[in-house]
């Protein structure tokens, strides 16, 4: 709200604007003072303003809790020119309130409407009415709470306004005449007269054009639909041209793609079939050997004999042909050796893994769920302990704890097989401990690995190979 003025004096540099909050109802009152003004001068325009008893004003500062003296100035109250200083306006009693109903001013509340910032006056009635009547009410027939009716101090917006005539009695009842007239589509002009005068700051001059008949109105349209027509045409013709690009870069991309494929799977084929020939494992690779063997032996052959040589040298010839062939035959052969021995510890490490995998349930919503049995977990700790007895390049301690482990294991089970594994491990075990080579104990060793393998193939110390027998048994022990 802002500040009330004196207005029988001006603002001067001297003043303090000083707001006066009403105790207890707290709003406030903002004034514009001398500072040399004293407790009961302020006292005195206070009472003025807001129509309040002089008896029933007391000043007090901030903080504290009794009046100030009326000789005071509020320049010793801490008021100070050009600042802001606050005072509490103790009212005693309610007789010192204003004779009407009005005694307290208006003021301003500041409220948000439409999300732009309003200041509204709102005014205070100080109605004598101790105790609000009884306007009837009702209860809920559910809940059984009461609600009572109430009234309010709030001034009622009248039902019509003005602006809202029709839904007046007189506007309803209103008897109406309709006439419908045809009138000129441009008409009437004012011209200057003696007792009347027109402003022409604004007036524009307007020369009509050409008058256009029906015929140049449809030359006019065709025109124009034909401009469109180029237009729209086009816009279709930049679309199809887009469309069309793109299938093309799409198309250019899905050949490189294809080539590129087709490159790599060339070169894996080609790695592939090197590899086949290098590191032969199968026996459609040693039969490849093979028949390239024959075909080059068939093909130099045929060279000595086309070549017309005396007959010593094509006998010499023939015998060095014979000699590499037999070498390439060799190497053949170790080769099948390498590939067989591989092959074999490859199809016992699948057999050992199947054996330890565990077991796959399908349940009822289809998933999957992997459980190890007893069964599984027994198989994958033999597993371990033979896959520790073929590792290489283990130290003395090492290869010990692993024999440990083995001895322990086989010893659960009273048998020649057993019996045999655990006089194996004793004495490599002594041998080791006598400082023997490596290369001393490599057969005792393959022996070792052997037997253990044997026993882990057995279904009596190992209930998971059953599943890999293919003729179930009992096993010899």
């Amino acid at each position: 709200m802002p500040p009330a003025e004196d207005d029988a004096r001006p603002a001067s540099s001297d003043d303090a604007k000083v707001v006066f909050r009403v105790e207890p109802e707290g709003f406030t009152h903002p004034r514009s003072l001398p500072v040399n003004t004293t407790v009961e001068q302020a006292r005195a325009i206070v009472s003025g303003d807001l129509g309040i008893a002089l008896p029933a004003i007391g000043l007090r500062t901030s903080g504290s809790t009794v009046d100030a003296p009326d000789n005071v100035t509020l320049a010793s109250l801490g008021a100070v020119a050009g600042q802001a200083f606050e005072v509490s306006l103790n009212v005693r009693s309610s007789q010192a309130m204003a004779k009407d109903h009005a005694a307290l001013p208006a003021i301003d509340v500041e409220v948000v409407v439409d999300g732009q910032p309003r200041l509204v006056q709102v005014s205070i009635d100080r109605s004598k009415i101790v105790r609000k009547p009884f306007l009837g009410g009702y209860r809920h027939k559910k809940t059984e709470v009461v609600y009572n009716h109430a009234s309010t101090q709030t001034e009622r917006k009248p039902r019509y306004t003005e602006a809202d005539r029709k839904l007046s009695r007189e506007t309803q009842t209103h008897k109406h005449v309709q006439r419908s007239q045809q009138s000129t589509r441009e008409f009437g002009t004012q011209m200057a007269r003696p007792d009347l005068l027109l402003a022409d700051a604004f007036d524009r001059e307007v020369i009509p054009g050409p008058y256009m008949t029906a015929e140049a109105l449809d030359r006019l349209r065709e025109q124009k639909a034909i401009i469109i027509q180029c237009h729209v045409r086009g816009w279709f013709a930049r679309r199809l041209r887009a469309d069309l690009r793109k299938a093309y870069t799409e198309r250019l991309a899905y050949l490189a793609e294809q080539e590129a494929r087709m490159v790599e799977q060339a070169d894996d084929r080609r790695r592939r079939e090197i590899d086949r020939r290098m590191r032969p494992r199968k026996a459609e690779d040693f039969e490849i050997l093979y028949n390239e063997l024959e075909a080059w032996r068939l093909q130099e052959a045929k060279t000595i004999k086309e070549a017309h040589l005396p007959k010593e040298d094509e006998d010499a010839a023939l015998r060095q042909l014979l000699f590499k062939e037999t070498k390439l035959l060799q190497t053949i052969d170790r080769l099948k050796q390498v590939a067989a021995k591989e092959n074999s510890e490859a199809r016992v490490q699948k057999s050992l893994s199947s054996m330890s995998e565990p077991k796959k349930w399908e349940l009822a919503n289809g998933t999957t769920v992997h459980v190890h049995t007893p069964f599984t977990t027994r198989a994958k700790e033999l597993m371990q302990l033979y896959n520790g007895l073929k590792l290489p390049l283990l130290t003395t301690d090492e290869r010990l704890d692993v024999l440990l482990h083995v001895k322990w294991t086989v010893k659960e089970f009273d048998c020649n097989l057993s019996r045999e594994i655990v006089e194996l491990v004793d004495r490599e075990a002594d041998l080791l401990n006598r400082g023997r080579s490596v290369a001393s104990l490599e057969g005792l060793r393959k022996r070792l690995a052997n037997l253990f393998l044997q026993f882990v193939e057995t279904p009596e110390f190992n209930p998971e190979a059953t599943r890999q027998m293919m003729v179930p048994g009992e096993a010899s022990v």
